[in-house]
């Protein structure tokens, strides 16, 4: 029997795996960080049995009420990732998976790699309407990478989409990957709708060190780059100073900045109602989105999210935050759930990468209902 997590994304300490009936592991910090809950590691086992995987250390991790009523994923053969049973006692999450072949992966959600990444960028780059834009290098060398869809015009709305600045919210890219695959379609309807009134500037990938890393929520540096926006830098956070740079010089009217969330089984927004500069017009922009959303799928609620920003009191080193008082215009932070939609339950998959990226595709709808507002 034999655990590895040498690849990309991979995470977990191996303590004991040689009783397929207790199988002990531990989840893996962040780099120069405390932070933890991402994992993700194969399985190699000759065992004709059921096999116990105890997760030993979850109940210290970032969010342990995230493990709760939550269910790993496992896959076969790395394309489809479905949810195995999972027990959290308060301490141990414990998987139990009677394997169907000799090796089975386990992640915290499914996982995007790297090479999907680039896969993703150079596929859009193909497409007549879309360029791809080099922003500069991350900590560990790799590229910081921004795609252009549509014919950039003084009159039309700047719309930017960003994801996955913690890496682990791997549900983020796979929006990305959704949203892209319609608004790339010269067939959708939707799409040339948008394209004729708007550009979009997208960065798939916030995090590509990360990612690749296999951290949850920081970068190579240990810095958690949703709290960077105000003050960032070459030195420790270098993916939010070359976006940020490069918003200040394009302009923007729209952010979406797309996350996961790991205790909440909902997708909700949150806005900047606390930023200094919040006014009625924001807060139209902010409840048509959501109207909109309401009316494009069920996937989408506004009961549930996070607790609402004092006025003035919002926390400006947040994305979504810096960009609305910067720029004075619609920002919202969307999160997807690691676990499941409540609203809308799946028993085999729970909240999963496709219903992820159908998710990106339906919020272009939502956009155009609120594109000639937008300034």
């Amino acid at each position: 029997m034999k655990i590895t997590s040498n690849f990309d994304s991979g995470n977990i300490e191996i303590i004991q795996a040689t009783d397929p009936n207790n199988i002990q592991l531990a989840i893996r910090k962040d780099n120069q960080s405390d932070f933890y809950q991402w994992f993700h590691f194969r399985l190699n086992s000759p065992h004709a049995q059921m096999h116990k995987i105890h997760i030993v250390n979850a109940g210290q991790s970032a969010y342990p009420d995230g493990w709760k009523d939550y269910q790993a994923v496992a896959s076969y053969d790395r394309q489809t990732w479905f949810r195995v049973e999972s027990k959290y006692d308060g301490k141990t999450l414990t998987i139990t998976h009677y394997p169907e072949a000799e090796s089975v992966y386990f992640a915290y959600f499914a996982p995007y790699s790297y090479e999907r990444h680039q896969d993703l960028l150079h596929q859009a780059q193909n497409d007549y309407n879309c360029q791809l834009i080099e922003l500069g290098e991350t900590l560990d060398g790799r590229d910081m990478s921004m795609l252009v869809v549509g014919e950039p015009d003084d009159t039309k709305k700047k719309v930017w989409i960003i994801a996955r600045q913690h890496p682990g919210e791997t549900m983020a890219e796979w929006y990305i990957e959704g949203l892209l695959d319609r608004l790339l379609d010269e067939d959708d309807g939707v799409a040339r709708a948008l394209l004729a009134k708007a550009v979009f500037y997208i960065v798939p990938n916030m995090n590509p060190d990360g990612s690749v890393r296999g951290h949850l929520r920081t970068n190579a540096a240990g810095v958690n780059l949703n709290r960077e926006w105000q003050n960032p830098s070459m030195e420790q956070s270098p993916e939010v100073f070359l976006v940020r740079e490069k918003m200040l010089e394009i302009g923007l009217d729209m952010l979406l900045d797309v996350h996961g969330d790991e205790n909440l089984p909902y997708n909700f927004v949150a806005g900047s109602e606390g930023v200094p500069s919040y006014n009625e017009k924001m807060q139209q922009l902010e409840d048509a989105f959501k109207a909109a959303m309401l009316l494009v799928t069920p996937e989408f609620q506004t009961k549930f999210g996070y607790e609402r920003d004092e006025p003035g009191k919002a926390n400006l080193t947040v994305a979504s935050n810096w960009v609305a008082e910067q720029f004075k215009c619609l920002a919202y932070t969307l999160e997807m759930p690691f676990k499941d939609n409540a609203n809308l339950p799946d028993e085999a998959f729970g909240w999963s990468d496709v219903r992820s990226m159908k998710l990106g595709q339906d919020s272009l709808t939502a956009i155009l209902a609120v594109v000639d507002d937008l300034r």
